[in-house]
């Protein structure tokens, strides 16, 4: 039986959509085939011209009362305020306000001589009133054929309605695109995530929260041109396809360049090309691009990712620090209109002084151990087996170190907080601590228990920086698989000479989550990695 619906629907899907087919073939044997038009002159949007009308009344109809009913019969109240419209009418209509649309039919009323259609463009949706006296009869008899998601030209003048919508009066339509496809049911919507990913430009048809998220990953990425911009840094690219994949712990996808018949790896980082270009005199310079680490797929990680990494001479991991911290609270106030920010119903304030804590003191605080204290490996591998903390054979105090503050620390990481002096094992390109060699000048801003960002002062001593390198080798061939690797250009532009230098790297995905309440980075992804459907 089930069987037998599900034929049945199919059956019935295919003959509205040949339904549509068969329209479309008539209109081109009529001469009207719409892709055969090649542009259409689009004065406003939807909301702009909402907005243009509203100015407009209120210029013309300043001064004027609402009409008064109390007391009224509901008769003389109804005919009181018809009245009212129709000088209301007259007044607008004296002086009428063009415009000409575009966008995509959502909604149709047909309703004999007249009908009314919703018009849906990149701001939004605006009523349109269609009549056959203003098109003429074959105009209107081609619309009344129409389906939704069809494309059309709107030009008529802007009126409101006696129920106050503002709407269109059309006295010409035009169709741009036939929709040869079925959109989902208007009440339902379309909510199967998985289609929604898949098919992202229905998704961005039917829902308009979701276009609004990407709008404002738009904005986020401007702002953060813009704050740049205004620090005088220079936006760079670098290579995506690249010999060495470094700057980070990750497994690159690997590929084969023909024409060298070389293997190439797609980037993990944009670090070690953005330092090359510090040595090079650049001093402040940043890129936003896509990079590739072979990994898994979850709530806050895709294969392919949008990452900004920056480099300023001259300064620190404090100096990054500072300005992290007002980037943040600058693109809170431009993006939300505040520095407070609301995350699945938690209050997050970026107005306040970011906390700072070092990675041992947050152990110490949220786990009760002291790893300044703990002198060995074989210690801390000893406080790891206690605390049924996992952990391999290679691993040193300093990754026991990290696997603690895993466990215990980021799940309480709420509000801002700098989590600083990461252990030198697990930081091969950053600067030791001078007054600790064991620990490194480095931070990590947590927030929404998410890392949010990753912050050196870069190491530029190129002897010592070969030194790690070869470690990084060490630990590949023990079965590393996300171990750096040594980088001999990288090293002799370190040998060039490179100033001290602050640098970061922030992933522009999670901070978009953050921003706009999103639950997922799928949710932030125009197009996320998504198994084939083949497979």
């Amino acid at each position: 039986m089930a069987n037998e619906n599900k034929n049945n629907a199919s059956l019935e899907l295919n003959n509205l959509l040949q339904v549509r087919r068969d329209k479309l073939s008539d209109l081109q044997a009529a001469g009207k085939d719409p892709f055969q038009i090649t542009k259409y002159d689009q004065t406003h949007h939807t909301e702009e011209a909402r907005t243009l009308y509203n100015e407009h009344e209120n210029k013309l109809l300043a001064g004027r009362q609402p009409v008064n009913t109390e007391g009224m019969s509901e008769e003389d109240a109804r005919a009181t305020k018809k009245a009212d419209y129709n000088e209301r009418r007259e007044i607008m209509d004296a002086d009428p306000i063009r415009v000409s649309l575009a966008g995509r039919m959502m909604f149709k009323r047909v309703m004999g001589k007249a009908s009314f259609m919703s018009l849906q463009d990149r701001d939004g949706r605006l009523q349109v009133y269609v009549s056959r006296d203003a098109l003429g009869d074959e105009a209107y008899a081609d619309f009344k054929k129409s389906d939704i998601g069809d494309i059309f030209g709107v030009k008529g003048y802007l009126f409101r309605t006696m129920t106050g919508e503002v709407s269109v009066h059309a006295d010409e339509l035009t169709l741009l695109s036939k929709s040869l496809q079925i959109l989902p049911e208007k009440f339902h919507g379309l909510t199967d995530t998985d289609t929604r990913y898949r098919q992202r430009y229905v998704d961005l048809i039917m829902n308009p929260e979701v276009k609004e998220t990407f709008i404002k990953r738009s904005k986020i990425i401007k702002e953060i041109r813009t704050f740049l911009d205004g620090r005088d840094f220079m936006e760079v690219e670098t290579p995506t396809l690249v010999s060495n994949a470094g700057g980070a712990a990750a497994r690159p996808f690997e590929t084969h360049y023909n024409a060298l018949d070389e293997d190439v790896k797609l980037r993990i980082s944009l670090e070690l090309y953005l330092k090359r270009l510090i040595v090079g005199g650049l001093e402040r310079v940043y890129e936003i691009g896509r990079v590739y680490r072979n990994e898994g797929v979850d709530t806050r990680h895709n294969p392919e990712f949008t990452l900004m990494e920056l480099y300023q001479a001259y300064t620190d991991y404090e100096g990054m620090m500072e300005l992290t911290e007002s980037m943040f609270r600058y693109l809170a106030e431009k993006v939300v209109g505040s520095t407070k920010i609301s995350y699945n119903g938690i209050e997050i304030d970026f107005g306040k002084p970011f906390e700072r804590l070092t990675m041992n003191d947050a152990i110490k605080k949220y786990a009760g151990i002291d790893f300044d204290q703990v002198e060995t490996d074989e210690d801390a591998k000893a406080l790891a087996k206690e605390h049924n903390i996992e952990f391999e054979d290679r691993h040193t105090k300093g990754d026991i170190i990290n696997l603690f503050f895993e466990e215990y620390c980021e799940k309480n990481l709420i509000q801002p907080t700098f989590i600083m002096d990461h252990p030198l094992a697990i930081s091969p390109l950053t600067k030791k601590k001078p007054s600790d060699p064991s620990k490194v000048e480095r931070f990590e801003l947590f927030c929404n228990t998410w890392e949010m960002c990753n912050a050196y002062s870069e190491l530029n001593d190129p002897i010592d920086q070969r030194e790690r390198f070869a470690q990084q080798d060490a630990n590949a061939a023990a079965g590393d698989e996300e171990a750096q690797h040594t980088d001999e250009d990288f090293l002799n532009a370190l040998e060039i000479g490179m100033p001290p230098t602050g640098g970061i790297g922030y992933g522009i995905d999670r901070l978009v989550m953050l921003l706009t309440d999103s639950q997922a980075i799928r949710d932030v992804l125009l197009f996320p990695t998504m198994k084939s459907l083949d497979k």
